[in-house]
């Protein structure tokens, strides 16, 4: 049938942060989502990354059976020479944003592989930070390289995003947003250790604590007799108030009971995120997963992936998140996650947007597919 990839599909080595580790990682579970639906489809992934940050000391998964994945040395450049040498042998050489390391180098360097019948993307899972970097410093060799990669796929950020890069010089640039895997997201039974009135889950970062400190923090001080929990690496260092329960960093496997034990959740997009919109986090679709009850700051974009009011709630102040707080009976919250839920299944799964990745590829990378399909 048209359409269908059979077994033994296109050879895809992707350079990333980690697949393994969600540990200051956040697109850990973009990572696993999409490239494990791609895999399902007949598509062989090696996923390359670095020993760096410590994520390998805190692995949440083994290494999945649908991917090899190889971890190179982030101390001198013959690791990732030696991953970039065995890349050499794939149909399709993928550069994701935010290795971590040698950033430049494998920009630089993934471009090299590209022969008659390979083909060569980059994959940005931070667009905001690296349009900032780029447009900041016309030197920047990135810059000048972004239209040699054949297809430009985001992990968000709409139109202002697509026009950006198309001023860049880049030949195409889709999004490919975050999504569901309903294998590894669904409701379970609530756990004590996460319950609250509002839970949030997310590293200290500076680009997002301003906005942490004014949905989450001030409003755990303003209802001092609810009780309030937190999760995410970097807040041991910050004092909290005495209502907010500090979890420290929460491994994945632990994320659905996080999600279904409070009565909402609350989503916190970092501020260029924010600012740009149309970038729904992971953090949505694995609390949509649960069928929590989300309370999500506003951006620009939220109501294409849920209807505002009926399957999330949106606040644009601190002062919003208390009243739907105060407001929020048990009830009311269970009905919200279970149309959240309903939505997600129905349009946001890691499948659809595999297909999605296929039709672009396809599109802009047709001779990739020649025997391929049937």
């Amino acid at each position: 049938m048209k359409g269908e990839i059979m077994q033994g599909g296109v050879e895809i080595a992707f350079f990333g942060s980690s697949l393994v580790s969600a540990y200051w990682n956040g697109a850990a579970t973009y990572y696993r989502g999409i490239l494990g639906a791609l895999a399902e489809r007949g598509h062989q992934i090696t996923f390359y990354e670095p020993d760096a940050y410590g994520r390998q000391e805190h692995r949440d998964i083994p290494d999945p059976e649908w991917a090899r994945v190889v971890v190179y040395s982030a101390e001198g450049f013959d690791g990732v020479d030696a991953a970039l040498e065995d890349a050499a042998q794939a149909d399709l050489v993928v550069k994701a944003s935010g290795v971590g390391v040698f950033d430049q180098y494998l920009e630089r360097e993934v471009l090299s592989l590209k022969r008659p019948g390979v083909g060569v993307i980059f994959w940005d899972v931070d667009a905001p930070a690296t349009l900032e970097r780029v447009e900041g410093d016309r030197e920047d060799p990135f810059r000048r390289a972004i239209p040699d990669y054949d297809l430009v796929l985001t992990y968000g950020g709409g139109a202002p995003v697509v026009e950006s890069y198309s001023a860049l010089g880049a030949r195409r640039t889709v999004p490919i947003y975050n999504a569901l895997d309903p294998n590894t997201h669904f409701p379970v039974e609530p756990d004590p250790e996460y319950e609250g009135v509002l839970g949030f889950l997310g590293n200290r970062l500076p680009d997002r604590e301003a906005r942490v400190e004014e949905f989450f923090l001030g409003v755990a001080e303003g209802l001092p007799l609810r009780e309030f929990v937190l999760g995410g690496s970097g807040w041991d260092e910050r004092a909290l108030p005495s209502n907010v329960r500090y979890l420290g960093h929460i491994y994945t496997g632990a994320h659905n009971h996080f999600n279904s034990s409070s009565l909402a959740v609350l989503n916190i997009n970092r501020s260029s995120m924010a600012r740009i919109g149309h970038s729904p986090p992971t953090r949505i679709f694995e609390a949509a997963g649960a069928g929590a009850c989300i309370i999500s700051d506003s951006w620009p974009g939220l109501e294409e992936f849920l209807e505002p009011g009926r399957e999330v709630l949106t606040a644009s102040s601190g002062a919003e998140v208390s009243a739907h707080l105060e407001a929020l009976s048990a009830s009311e919250a269970g009905e919200i996650g279970a149309a959240a839920r309903a939505r997600v299944l129905a349009e946001h799964t890691y499948d659809q947007r595999a297909l999605a990745v296929e039709a672009e590829l396809d599109l802009s990378l047709g001779h990739l597919w020649r025997g391929v399909r049937v």
